[in-house]
């Protein structure tokens, strides 16, 4: 089954951690005839079962956590406590999904007719095919997975060239919880080979987290086809400071938004606006905070920002900065002030102040260690900057009036809007977004049945005389 061998590189050492063979094109209908045995078996299983094996998939992943962890940690580059902490929203959000099973996919009942017996049921699609991003391996496919496999459904994991050994785990888990045999499929192939995977008549349901240019890819691909394509595909986020925040909780969170996995997160805070009175102070107490970061190896329990998953990142996060000082902004914070590994793809925090609103850095997806920051007069410039981007998957206001919060975030758009937190998802609400940031939903009720379709049930129970 196997065409070429896929060569993952630690972004630490830069040396070749593992390889993962490749499926053909001539192994697609394979791996797709596989997932619909195990869906036709599946989909008649009773729902307690299903909740069943998902239970013992998540004590799995808990007995795995360190290993897992460490193969986060090789793959991609995330500090090793980070790699922990996603094997623990693993089991978070697949323990809120099987929690609201049984009330999200029970019958919908509708009014009551004489001689008629009518309900909506929810019935499973079939195959979904899930192609999991590298930034959260883990995170990104247990929201695909878990809730289409509680639904009846099967899944087929393509995770990212950068991880792969994250599907394997999926696969793992499932086949050592006693799960159908090839209920779970984990798959390592090329772009070739994943649009014709996409292509298959024997595929369902498409759920792709990635690039804007990626998710154009894929529906294209999906195009000829009627079914539903989920795209998750990135985000600009930004973050309103107003004056009346409650300041150390605001630039605390602010940073760590920003910076948590080295800023490789579609959610991650990328632009700072603050309110004019307290916007010097801001910037001073975010730098300051921002040089807390020890940029190093990863699996030192010391460190507190690995390196880029990719090389060509830097390049472009550099750049992005250099445009917007050349354009007028103050670099605050420079890479340069950190103490880096000689090897590896390793760009230390960038902090930019009095940054432009037209520059690249406040309006194209940065994906990396780089924040701009710009003051704002009024709630009203606040929410014409927010809104001034192709994207809309969060944002955050910093402000201890609960009413100002919620007339601003009516007027924002995005999937997701925070009071006093941000980068953080939440399984009972659903994750979505706007604009160029994709369409669907996972997580939450809404999240659970995506993965399903409606059969509305009309039966005549009395036959008229």
């Amino acid at each position: 089954m196997a065409s070429k061998v896929i060569e993952v590189t630690s972004p630490f050492t830069e040396e070749v951690v593992h390889r993962a063979e490749a499926i053909s094109a001539d192994a697609v209908d394979i791996v797709v005839s596989r997932a619909r045995v195990a869906y036709q078996h599946w989909r008649a299983t009773p729902l307690v079962t299903r909740k069943a094996l998902c239970e013992r998939v998540v004590a799995w992943f808990e007995a795995n956590q360190e290993r897992i962890a460490e193969d986060i940690t090789r793959q991609m580059g995330k500090p090793l406590g980070q790699a922990r902490g996603e094997v623990g929203g693993l089991m978070e959000r697949a323990n809120h999904m099987i929690a609201i099973a049984d009330e999200t996919l029970a019958d919908d009942a509708v009014a009551e007719k004489e001689g008629f017996t009518r309900y909506i049921r929810h019935e499973p699609l079939g195959v979904v095919l899930d192609i999991a991003a590298w930034n959260y391996p883990l995170l990104i496919a247990v929201n695909v997975v878990i809730p289409a496999v509680l639904a009846g459904n099967s899944v087929i994991v393509k995770h990212s060239s950068k991880t792969p050994l994250c599907a394997t785990a999926f696969e793992d888990a499932f086949r050592a919880s006693d799960g159908p045999e090839h209920l779970v499929q984990a798959v390592a192939a090329d772009h070739g080979v994943t649009e014709l995977l996409i292509k298959h008549e024997g595929v369902d349901h498409v759920s792709f987290t990635g690039s804007v240019s990626g998710g154009r890819q894929v529906n294209r691909s999906a195009s000829d086809r009627f079914i539903e394509v989920g795209l998750e595909l990135g985000g600009k986020d930004p973050a309103y400071v107003c004056a009346d925040a409650d300041f150390d909780w605001a630039v605390g969170n602010c940073v760590d938004g920003a910076f948590y996995n080295a800023g490789q997160s579609c959610c991650a805070v990328e632009r700072i606006y603050v309110e004019a009175p307290i916007y010097d102070k801001f910037v001073e107490a975010y730098a300051a905070k921002a040089r807390d970061y020890v940029v190093g190896d990863p699996m030192d329990d010391k460190t507190s920002m690995g390196p880029l998953a990719s090389k060509g990142a830097i390049d472009f996060l550099k750049k992005q900065v250099a445009d917007a000082v050349s354009a007028g902004a103050r670099l605050v914070v420079s890479p340069d002030e950190f103490t880096t590994p000689d090897k590896g793809y390793f760009l230390a925090p960038a902090v930019v102040a009095d940054a432009p609103q037209d520059c690249s850095l406040m309006q194209e997806e940065s994906f990396g260690p780089v924040i701009g920051i710009t003051k704002v007069s009024s709630d009203e410039e606040a929410i014409r900057y927010m809104n001034d981007s192709p994207y809309g998957l969060t944002a955050s206001i910093w402000t201890s009036d609960t009413e100002r919060a919620i007339r601003i975030g009516e007027q924002v758009e995005t999937g997701t809007f925070f009071m006093n937190r941000c980068d953080c998802l939440d399984p009972a609400l659903p994750w979505c977004g706007v604009k160029d940031t994709g369409r669907g939903a996972t997580l939450s009720a809404y999240g659970l049945l995506g993965f399903t379709r409606l059969k509305s049930m009309h039966l005549r129970t009395e036959i008229p005389t």
